[in-house]
């Protein structure tokens, strides 16, 4: 399995043979200019919520690569309504896709397109594939639901927010990776505007000071499970 940042909350993920996209913002973000949609792979694009900085570039990417969109009924059937294609999913609930199994989790957060409309309730992603398990958290607030991984999914990797104001801050973070049970933790949803600049000195030092590691990537880089 590898995982590559694509700036704030943005990933790509290969596994299985197939490429896979988590909430696509990345034309409308100036740290990724160098980052080009139209050569970006995706079978699959999974959106943990329908806020711009997750869905931005969705429709461009979808039409493009006839990826099927992955997510809340909510948000899923919204693109499934323009055309695209759709996998309904719903909290609790799991599908074994080609690449592995992908289960929809509880996320502390809002959800809203950018016309205002509703957007469902937010979400996170356990993914299960190539006998690697990783969890994604979406935006969310430390929740005790993430408790409720564990008895379920030994994880591999933890990918959280960090960035503060509108989601965990680093101390929140820190918290939630003892509640997933899991010290490898990836950093997404920081630095991309003002509300949500970190330090990453001082967040990497948290995290080591708590017997964890915060991977904090470059934009563009990959890591391998």
């Amino acid at each position: 399995m590898k995982i590559t940042f694509y700036g704030h909350a943005s990933l790509g993920i290969e596994v299985s043979g197939k490429n896979i996209l988590v909430d696509p913002f990345i034309s409308g973000n100036p740290n990724a200019a160098h980052v080009d949609i139209n050569a970006l792979k995706a079978d699959y694009i999974l959106l943990t919520h329908a806020h711009q900085d997750h869905i931005l570039d969705v429709e461009a990417i979808a039409t493009l690569t006839n990826a099927v969109i992955v997510s809340t009924y909510e948000v899923a059937t919204y693109f499934g309504n323009k055309g695209f294609q759709y996998h309904p999913m719903n909290h609790g609930g799991s599908w074994e896709f080609d690449f592995g199994k992908v289960k929809i989790v509880s996320a502390i957060h809002s959800s809203s397109f950018p016309d205002g409309s509703y957007g469902g309730n937010p979400a996170g992603f356990v993914i299960e594939g190539e006998h690697k398990n990783i969890y994604i958290s979406g935006d969310t607030a430390l929740t005790m639901d993430m408790k409720l991984i564990p008895m379920r999914t030994k994880l591999d990797l933890a990918i959280l927010s960090i960035g503060n104001n509108f989601t965990m801050d680093v101390e929140d973070a820190i918290i939630a990776a003892d509640f997933v049970d899991c010290d490898k933790v990836l950093g997404v949803h920081y630095d991309t505007f003002g509300y949500i600049k970190i330090d990453h000195v001082a967040a990497k030092k948290k995290f080591f000071d708590a017997g964890k590691d915060l991977m904090l990537l470059e934009i563009g880089q990959s890591i391998d499970l």
